[in-house]
């Protein structure tokens, strides 16, 4: 059974298609062990209470700097003793000393076609307002393994998705999430929970 915890920040929709991909058997041998929100406020908690997963706050105003908070997320990370860890949606950077104890078992979802739009600054609507600024045609989403970079370990998956005239970067959003993430994101998890794509150190 693989013990996935997910990290994010707002609403969890990409939660959301993991849930409804174990749900439906599209994902197998899985279980979300914990769900962590660096935001009080997100949705993503209650959607996770819902389905009787373990939803925890761990925020950095509740620290007096980010070294105590990037302690206490490992901590709620060691916890639940996950196999694989999910970014999905998750605004913070992920200190170091996080990716070096799950080297190569974190995972993260990025609204574009990696090296496209991606790196320092890029995230949420942002990369969306940059994809309609730049005048790309075709735009996507990016599954990859997180290393000490931004948006810079081994991609897993990747999906293209339409720029269509008249896009605003809301509309784009919505549609790479439904048309990419919230497809590629559950195929990745359910191939390292058969072993099609392997974790850790190796």
């Amino acid at each position: 059974m693989l013990r996935v915890a997910v990290l994010v920040s707002g609403g969890g929709t990409n939660l959301g298609a993991l849930l409804d991909a174990l749900k439906t058997g599209k994902i197998k041998n899985t279980e979300i062990v914990r769900v962590i929100s660096n935001n009080p406020g997100a949705f993503a908690l209650e959607r996770a209470k819902s389905h009787g997963v373990e939803a925890v706050c761990i925020s950095p105003k509740s620290f007096p700097d980010r070294e105590a908070f990037n302690r206490a997320l490992l901590s709620g990370l060691k916890e639940c003793d996950p196999d694989l860890i999910v970014l999905a949606g998750f605004l913070v950077n992920i200190p170091e000393s996080i990716v070096k104890t799950f080297k190569n078992r974190i995972i993260n979802i990025h609204p574009s076609l990696i090296p496209s739009f991606c790196g320092k600054g890029y995230y949420g609507l942002k990369v969306h307002e940059a994809v309609l600024n730049r005048g790309v045609k075709v735009t996507g989403a990016t599954v990859h393994f997180v290393d000490e970079g931004i948006d810079t370990g081994r991609i897993i998956a990747q999906k293209a998705v339409e720029v269509l005239p008249g896009d605003t970067p809301e509309v784009l959003q919505r549609r790479v999430m439904e048309q990419a993430e919230w497809i590629i994101l559950p195929e990745a998890v359910a191939k390292i929970a058969a072993g099609e794509i392997k974790i850790g150190e190796a």
